[in-house]
This record gives C-alpha cells, sequence and structure tokens, in this order.
C-alpha cells in the first residue's frame, strides 16, 4: 500500500512538470538594475568633463598662453586725393575706405555693408569707379583718387549734385555720395543714353530709401548736357 502511494504521487508530480512545458510558461527574469536617464546623463558629463580636462592641468601645471602673432610692419603709400599728395604710413591691411575715412578724414564716402554690396563706399581711382572697401590701400600707391569732396569746385556744387538737390534724388543721404561719384562715372563711360540704360549700370548702388527716381532724372539730366 506504501508503495502504492508513492508511486501514485511520483505520477502526479510527473504530470505537472509535462503541463508546465506545455503551457509555454516562461520564467520570470531575473531583477536587473536600472539606470535612470539623469544617471545616465550625470555619468556622460563627468566622463567628458574628464576627458577635456589637459594633461598639464591634471599634473598641477599652468597652460602658457599662445604666442601673439605680431602685427605686419607698416608701409610708406603716395596717395593723391583729390588733387592734394599725401604721404601715409599705414597697416598693410588697411582698405582704401579705411585710409580715406580714419588717415584723411574724408568721411564723405560711407561704410555701408563692408562688403561690396550696397555701392556706399564708391569713389574713383584714376578715374575708375570702385567699392573702396574690398581694395586695399597698399595697392593704389601713386593712384589718383577723387572722392565725393572733390566733386564741387569751392561753394560751387558738381552738376550732378545740384541735379539730385533738384529732382530729390535723396532721402536719409547715407548713399548719397557713393550714387553721386557712381553718377558721374556713369556719364563719362557713356552709359547713360536712357533711363534703362542707367539703371541697369547704376545697379551696384543701392538706396535704401527708394529714391531711384530721382537718381535717375539727375543723372539722366546731366548726361543729356554733356
Amino acid at each position: 500500500m506504501h508503495r502504492t502511494g508513492q508511486w501514485i504521487q511520483s505520477r502526479r508530480d510527473g504530470m505537472s512538470n509535462e503541463q508546465g512545458r506545455g503551457s509555454g510558461a516562461v520564467p520570470a527574469p531575473a531583477p536587473r538594475d536600472v539606470l535612470s536617464r539623469r544617471s545616465v546623463l550625470r555619468i556622460a558629463s563627468a566622463a567628458t568633463a574628464t576627458a577635456t580636462i589637459p594633461e598639464v592641468l591634471a599634473n598641477g601645471k599652468a597652460q602658457a598662453a599662445p604666442a601673439a602673432i605680431p602685427a605686419p610692419l607698416a608701409i610708406m603709400v603716395k596717395l593723391r586725393v583729390n588733387g592734394a599728395l599725401h604721404a601715409l604710413t599705414i597697416d598693410p591691411r588697411q582698405s582704401l575706405l579705411d585710409v580715406l575715412r580714419e588717415k584723411l578724414d574724408l568721411t564723405g564716402t560711407k561704410k555701408g555693408c563692408n562688403q561690396g554690396a550696397c555701392g556706399a563706399c564708391t569713389i574713383l581711382v584714376d578715374g575708375k569707379r570702385i567699392v573702396s572697401c574690398l581694395t586695399l590701400a597698399a595697392m593704389h600707391d601713386g593712384a589718383e583718387l577723387t572722392t565725393i569732396e572733390g566733386l564741387a569746385r569751392g561753394d560751387a556744387l558738381h552738376p550732378l549734385q545740384a541735379a539730385f538737390v533738384e529732382h530729390d534724388g535723396l532721402q536719409c543721404g547715407f548713399c548719397t555720395p557713393g550714387q553721386i561719384v557712381s553718377g558721374v562715372a556713369c556719364i563719362a563711360e557713356g552709359h547713360a543714353g536712357s533711363h534703362e540704360e542707367i539703371k541697369f549700370w547704376m545697379s551696384g548702388n543701392i538706396c535704401r530709401c527708394g529714391a531711384y527716381p530721382g537718381i535717375v532724372a539727375a543723372v539722366a539730366e546731366v548726361a543729356g548736357r554733356s
């Protein structure tokens, strides 16, 4: 009887094991440690800070400052500006615009965009118009320069200056010096035969106030007298 009871119990245990395997039950995974997002960020920040510390600082030594780059030697240039000869000592990195404004105090030539896009800094170099912010003064040793200050003759305005006043070719006036100098060159180049031609050849001079009708009319009037 005792042996029969043991046999029955062993059969029950075997059936229980087979049912467990057949049910597809998966044993629960062992618990594991889970890092929060904040913990991960703290660990990453600490690792980054440690990696960026220079070795010299880790050894307790001060890091030497980088050596200063010496400035280029000054050079001498001669510029004839509005009929007057000037011998100047300049930094070879200086633009023609900066030399005119800072060395010769000719502030009629304006610094607008300083990228050659607006035309406010237009001057004449040997009779040809250029944007003076994009050229180095050192490149024009011995050149003949004309700025807005050199157009009038004493108290008598240049004809184009007078025409700008008559036709209201200005509003705030910031771009006006460059517009007038460019207009003088446009006429001298023979590019003022029509309003459309004037607009095309003056397109490098921007007027943010939108005084273009007066500007074109002024240039056309003076061109018609020439």
